[in-house]
């Protein structure tokens, strides 16, 4: 029980979720990347995300490191670092562009991403280079059953 309370008074101070949050969230507004990254298309621009699936495997995010404003994207490519109590992870974009806006207030807040992985913890905006590549994107009933099949895979590596 000592641990716990020790868990939950560093989670305070590090400002992050200490909740169990239970089954992650598929919002039906999103495209959703292979590598679990969430796209909101708004015109010729697109907030992205990590999605509340990935943030649920990942734990209590403590410390992300941030691109630069103007930071040319590339589909597929590693773009910022989230990091938590369990590991350390890059997160992928699934749209090519320019980033137009960084959530700064993930650098003192981390934790917004897994309070509020679609509204507040988002990561960053940017503007679209090529709109054929959000046709690439799963929307929300493949990425639900992609994350079946990948739970699926992982309880049959775990027997």
């Amino acid at each position: 029980m000592a641990s716990k309370s020790w868990a939950t008074r560093l989670a305070s101070y590090l400002k992050i979720s200490a909740q169990n949050r239970g089954f992650a969230t598929v919002r039906d507004d999103l495209k959703y990347g292979s590598s679990h990254e969430w796209v909101k298309v708004e015109g010729n621009c697109v907030t992205i995300g990590i999605s509340d699936h990935a943030l649920h495997h990942l734990g209590n995010v403590i410390f992300v490191q941030l691109p630069d404003e103007g930071a040319q994207l590339k589909q597929g490519t590693s773009f910022a670092t989230v990091e938590s109590m369990k590991s350390t992870s890059d997160v992928n974009s699934p749209i090519s562009g320019r980033v137009v806006e960084v959530n700064t207030e993930l650098t003192g807040s981390p934790g917004l991403m897994n309070a509020s992985p679609y509204e507040k913890g988002w990561i960053v905006k940017v503007e679209i280079a090529n709109g054929e590549e959000v046709k690439t994107l799963m929307d929300p009933e493949h990425y639900s059953k992609f994350c079946e099949e990948e739970e699926e895979e992982e309880e049959d590596a775990n027997h």
